[in-house]
């Protein structure tokens, strides 16, 4: 099977992305411990450092949970989980458009059967299968890049992932709580 010159296209970005993240050293900056200090030392760039934080840590696989964490424990559990959700929110949209940029429908050129198939199946229920995905795989940046390069609809894609992050991320939201006070970090 032949590759679409456009998912070659993605797969260098992300390369030259996750390749300049490490030789430039921001990669190891982006962790648990200079997040929440982040946060806590300068309110408003501490947020803004973290939103952008999680769009560009998405495209280069740094963790969400790394984020999620970072806010409940800098900012509790209300609003660590609703600055999570609206910094999630915007990764996905980032990550949407720049691999949708470079990749455009890509998937969609695969000559396969079961790509045709699962693609037939997403054209049937963009919504609840961006939803069902979301509430499955949250942000997970191979997620992120395939429902890209499926060729949905961003409108379709952007209510799945609204409807679809909050329960995870409020699962989540409890359970790094319950850790962080069951381990007395907060």
């Amino acid at each position: 099977m032949r590759l679409p010159k456009q998912l070659m296209a993605v797969v260098l970005l992300l390369t030259l992305l996750f390749a300049v993240f490490e030789l430039t050293g921001f990669r190891a900056h982006f962790n648990l411990q200079f997040l929440q200090q982040a946060i806590h030392d300068h309110p408003f760039s501490g947020l803004l450092i973290f939103v952008l934080g999680f769009a560009l840590g998405n495209l280069v696989q740094i963790p969400g949970w790394v984020f999620l964490a970072a806010a409940v424990l800098a900012l509790g559990q209300l609003w660590g989980g609703i600055v999570t959700y609206i910094a999630a929110c915007i990764s996905c949209i980032v990550t949407f458009f720049s691999i949708r940029f470079v990749g455009g429908d890509a998937l969609r050129q695969l000559d396969s059967k079961l790509a045709a198939s699962l693609l037939s199946r997403l054209d049937a229920h963009p919504v609840s299968s961006v939803l069902l995905l979301r509430m499955l795989f949250q942000t997970i940046p191979a997620l992120n890049y395939t429902l890209a390069l499926s060729g949905i609809g961003f409108r379709d894609y952007l209510l799945g992932t609204l409807l679809g992050l909050p329960l995870p991320i409020a699962l989540y939201v409890v359970f790094f709580d319950y850790l962080a006070k069951a381990l007395r970090i907060a």
